[in-house]
């Protein structure tokens, strides 16, 4: 089979390389890829940002979706012909988080998605939802799950709660179709005034661009009836998280999910502490949530938004467009030779 391997940090130096299949043992199942989804993790992983001790070489993407095209032995949740995503840390399908349940994470430092065939064990893989392409299903394991876990598993988000959302990107989109089915108020933010166009079509209720409005967390205050809001999606990180802060009500909740803006900045706690701020990490999510996820999302018809699909072989040019932060959605790889 062929696959795609980082042979040293950088996008330039993806190469397409071949490799022996790995046949399924027990209770593993084998599966040939049909799409992969890029994330902002996977740009990190790709340039050495996000573990610069990773082992090298090593396949990149967490992301995708792919049919089963054989099973080892005793295997009980799936048979040859499904269609199913692994899911993002494998070995966590449920409960709070751990060391050993978050280590073996696709796409670093485990080998991910950017090959033709993947074997894994029959309990690291969900049923993609059947009205959704396979483009659409390689979508799911990060940024659905993500935006999914914050707002549902953690946030418990109800009918009438308001949402403020930072951009565009694939958790944001992600994030704002589960807070509209939820029956939420949302509230987003881009410097695209066409991209914020798209989402009120979406049925976004509020947009803001922070280019225009430095003072966006103040904005949504207002927006969210001068308390401030319930929930906000905090994808940008340290540079980003003072203007949250303003945004959130007494008592709210903020997601910690992206760094697009950076890791460390100086902050003042006050605010969390009188206010009683619950700031909260997020690391996507277990197969428990993945299946939440994917009931709502069969039952919402809910479909991703994709921004590209290149052919799978051309991934440094789909890192190029997630580097620039041109996208809206997702930024999908297809194996379909037909690309």
């Amino acid at each position: 089979m062929r696959a795609i391997e980082l042979n040293a940090f950088g996008a330039q130096n993806l190469t397409l390389v071949e490799r022996e299949k790995t046949p399924p043992q027990d209770h593993e199942i084998q599966i040939q890829m049909k799409a992969v989804s890029l994330n902002y993790r996977d740009l990190l992983m790709v340039r050495g940002l996000y573990n610069p001790r990773q082992s090298l070489p090593f396949i990149p993407l967490s992301d995708g979706v792919g049919i089963v095209t054989k099973t080892g032995p005793h295997v009980t949740r799936f048979k040859v012909g499904d269609r199913v995503c692994p899911i993002f840390a494998q070995g966590w399908h449920s409960g709070v988080p751990s060391k050993i349940k978050t280590k073996r994470t696709l796409g670093g430092p485990v080998d991910g998605t950017l090959q033709e065939f993947m074997t894994l064990d029959e309990e690291d893989a969900v049923h993609a939802p059947e009205h959704l392409s396979n483009d659409q299903a390689a979508c799911l394991p990060c940024a659905g799950v993500t935006a999914w876990s914050a707002l549902v598993t953690q946030g418990q988000i109800k009918v009438g709660d308001s949402v403020l959302i930072q951009g565009t990107g694939g958790v944001s989109m992600f994030a704002m179709h589960f807070a509209l089915a939820a029956g939420a108020r949302v509230i987003m933010t881009s410097s695209s005034d066409e991209k914020l166009e798209r989402v009120r079509q979406a049925g976004v209720h509020h947009t803001i661009n922070y280019r225009n409005d430095l003072d966006w967390g103040k904005t949504a205050k207002k927006l969210a009836g001068g308390d401030g809001v319930d929930h906000v999606v905090e994808v940008g990180g340290a540079g980003t998280l003072k203007s949250s802060l303003k945004a959130v009500r007494p008592g709210g909740s903020i997601y910690l999910i992206g760094v697009l803006s950076g890791t460390a900045q100086e902050l003042n706690l006050l605010p969390i502490l009188m206010q009683n701020i619950r700031v909260q990490g997020i690391l996507v999510g277990h197969r428990e949530s993945f299946e939440d996820m994917n009931r709502a999302i069969d039952r919402h018809q809910i479909k991703p938004e994709i921004s590209h699909i290149f052919p799978w072989t051309e991934a440094e040019q789909a890192f190029e467009i997630m580097a620039s932060g041109s996208h809206f959605g997702k930024i999908v790889l297809s194996f379909d030779e037909a690309q």
